[in-house]
């Protein structure tokens, strides 16, 4: 899209709240439920569900710059809301890999979490309402979670440069899960969890 000559020039563009979408993204990301294979604990709703439909879990609408040092992609992330037996719908979550890479989120709209976590292993989750931002440093993975009854939206922003690595959350998972028990969303050990 951008050759090794293209100057960026400033550019602005509006969120909509509702729908939850960007003017003009140059990329729009669809998971569905069959992307998370091995992400949930219950594997047997998980199984059931998926034959049932392919259900779409979240949505990310981008704004591509080049994915050099020194510029920043941003965009909307719509987690939308549900749940897989007890567990909250949620994204795949992932480390950079350009590890040192930070991120930013601003959440529009809903309740949720972000989990996070360390190659090594500590964890955090920082719960997300409107007008609250998160800001998740290098070297920590992060997942959110929509806990909710109305789409996540949030805002974010990390460097281009940063790339995904979703390998490493797909073979070990995150520490933490969030579930619904009696009504409330509470944070519990991940039991299919692989130590570092």
């Amino acid at each position: 899209m951008f050759s090794s000559s293209h100057v960026l020039k400033p550019f602005t563009y509006n969120i909509k709240i509702p729908p939850g979408i960007i003017d003009k993204p140059d990329n729009h990301i669809l998971r569905t439920l069959s992307s998370m294979k091995g992400q949930y604990y219950d594997q047997k709703i998980y199984d059931e569900m998926l034959q049932k439909e392919d259900a779409l879990l979240y949505e990310v609408y981008e704004k591509i710059v080049p994915e050099i040092p020194g510029e920043l992609i941003q965009g909307l992330s719509i987690v939308h809301f549900g749940k897989v037996g007890n567990e909250y719908f949620m994204t795949k979550g992932h480390f950079h890999s350009v590890l040192d890479t930070g991120e930013f989120y601003y959440c529009l709209q809903g309740h949720g979490y972000m989990m996070m976590e360390t190659p090594e292993g500590e964890w955090a989750a920082e719960e997300l309402v409107p007008n609250r931002a998160v800001y998740i440093p290098g070297r920590w993975a992060h997942r959110s979670i929509n806990i909710g009854n109305v789409d996540l939206l949030m805002l974010f922003v990390y460097p281009a440069n940063a790339g995904h690595d979703y390998g490493t959350i797909e073979r070990r998972s995150f520490r933490k899960i969030v579930v619904n028990q009696d009504g409330r969303a509470v944070i519990l050990d991940n039991p299919r969890w692989i130590a570092p």
